[in-house]
């Protein structure tokens, strides 16, 4: 499940994408949407995945600036004012959320293994693609509306590896992306399996072909 939240000075709308969920959280949505006329529930055609998601919520967003973020809020929604500041300030179009440029501000880390599993992934993915940033998987990014229709109908990629195919996309079109400290913690229950992980490195490695380079 995933939370695309869209806003500007007059509006703002809160898409809630279901990815073929089983524990009634999309009824939760629907129900709750009723009574609030911004809310609104996608549902994906059976369980596609996070990238899919993602960018199903992104391209029927409506707002000018665009921020998705995971449903078990892991950076708190108040963070949503640093990326847009950052953006606003720095003539940015993209602004991400980290945890690795200040790890002060993470209150509660991943395991082990994940945490270090996740830098060296950093890494592989810095060499393969060329892209600077030292955390693009914090699930919390923040995108003009003209940046997400660029990116994300460009978007191939299905799976957990999407946010770097994304920023790679974004780094092509010469759209400017700006990388900003957030406060983040862990919440249990993630559903990256070790062979999701593993395939997130080799669709890391195949991103410049799969995009002309």
């Amino acid at each position: 499940m995933e939370w695309i939240q869209a806003s500007n000075r007059d509006y703002t709308e809160v898409i809630v994408v279901d990815d073929g969920s089983t524990d009634g959280t999309a009824d939760v949505a629907q129900a709750f949407q009723r009574n609030h006329p911004c809310v609104r529930t996608l549902s994906n055609p059976g369980n596609r995945g996070k990238g899919y998601a993602v960018r199903h919520g992104m391209l029927e967003a409506r707002s000018d600036w665009i921020l998705y973020t995971d449903a078990d809020l892991s950076a708190p929604i108040e963070e949503f004012q640093k990326l847009h500041q950052a953006a606003t300030a720095q003539g940015a179009e993209v602004a991400i959320g980290s945890r690795a440029l200040d790890r002060s501000l993470v209150s509660l880390h991943q395991a082990p293994f994940r945490e270090y599993s996740g830098r060296f992934f950093n890494l592989v993915m810095r060499l393969a693609t060329g892209l600077p940033f030292r955390d693009t998987q914090c699930g919390f990014k923040l995108y003009s509306k003209e940046a997400a229709r660029q990116v994300f109908s460009r978007q191939k990629l299905d799976g957990f590896s999407f946010d770097v195919e994304d920023l790679f996309i974004a780094k092509k079109l010469g759209i400017k992306t700006v990388e900003v400290p957030v406060r983040w913690q862990n919440v249990e229950g993630t559903k990256v399996s070790l062979g999701g992980g593993l395939r997130s490195f080799s669709d890391v490695l195949k991103i410049r072909s799969m995009h002309g380079e």
